[in-house]
């Protein structure tokens, strides 16, 4: 979750970014534009897959905990503890 919050983070960078890349008319011959905006794109792709790949990997390891979980509430269905934190995890996945 903590990954998730820097990588929002990068997109508001990004968003600023691209704010103050976008030449005005008296800077348009000093800055190439389209460069930039290929760099800004690139960053912003790497973001995305980058948070894609945490995405998946905390909903595995989630998904690994409810299993787990799961086997142990089969073995013990009177314990009102792990009831609840299987339930806390699987409201998280």
């Amino acid at each position: 979750q903590e990954l998730l919050r820097v990588m929002r983070t990068i997109d508001d960078r990004i968003v600023h970014e691209l704010n103050t890349t976008i030449p005005t008319a008296s800077f348009v011959g000093k800055i190439d534009a389209g460069q930039t905006c290929k760099e800004l794109y690139q960053s912003l792709m790497d973001a995305h897959t980058s948070r894609e790949r945490i995405i998946k990997n905390c909903i595995a390891q989630t998904s690994s905990v409810v299993k787990t979980l799961r086997e142990e509430r089969e073995k013990a269905q009177d314990d009102v503890a792990l009831l609840k934190q299987l339930r806390k995890e699987q409201t998280k996945v």
